[in-house]
């Protein structure tokens, strides 16, 4: 496996899931796909390329990569042609005008490989659904949406307890309105 997560295989190169760089592969080839494995492990599955010379890219095989240079969302060959699911999609273009847009960008993406690509669309939806797009909210809903269990009540230390619990008495309110009144305004205008 090289570097830049690619295999060589009958004068095509075809991309590896970034986990598996640096370590011998086994590629499977069939009449339509090729499939390449590692200790049993499949690491990448295209379909087969009977031309020269070719570059298939997953661009999902990067998503590592990207937390280390988020440039290359923007300009990386797996990236150019790259269509994400509509949500995802609008995310990106919003976040494409921010400063950080590319690594808050990159932070949606390595979501999809811990909590699946149709829960971070809805998570986007979402997000957009509230008028906001940024990486912290994508991924807010997907932790609340993965923590689904009731909090369990906080039990109060004893010292923190009341001695008396205040009653709700409103009475109280009003002697102190009726002391205000007695007492004649700080402005020397009188009171109105």
């Amino acid at each position: 496996m090289s570097k830049t997560c690619l295999v060589r295989f009958d004068n095509n190169k075809y991309s590896v899931s970034a986990s598996a760089v640096g370590r011998p592969v086994d590629i499977h080839a069939y009449a339509d796909r090729i499939v390449v494995r590692q200790e049993g492990r499949t690491v990448a599955e295209h379909r087969r390329c009977y031309g020269r010379g070719e570059t298939i890219y997953d661009p999902w095989h990067y998503v590592p990569v990207l937390a280390r240079k988020p440039g290359a969302l923007r300009n990386g060959a797996p990236f150019k042609d790259w269509v994400l699911p509509a949500a995802l999609d609008r995310v990106r273009r919003k976040l494409s005008g921010s400063n950080d847009g590319d690594r808050q960008m990159v932070k949606i993406l390595a979501a999809v490989l811990t909590d699946g690509l149709a829960a971070v669309e809805a998570a986007c939806v979402q997000a957009l659904a509230e008028g906001v797009h940024s990486a912290d909210v994508v991924l807010n809903i997907l932790a609340r949406q993965r923590d689904t269990r009731p909090l369990e009540p906080i039990q109060t230390p004893a010292s923190l307890r009341l001695l008396h619990a205040p009653t709700a008495d409103c009475a109280r309110y009003d002697q102190l309105k009726g002391r205000s009144a007695e007492r004649p305004s700080l402005t020397g205008y009188g009171s109105a």
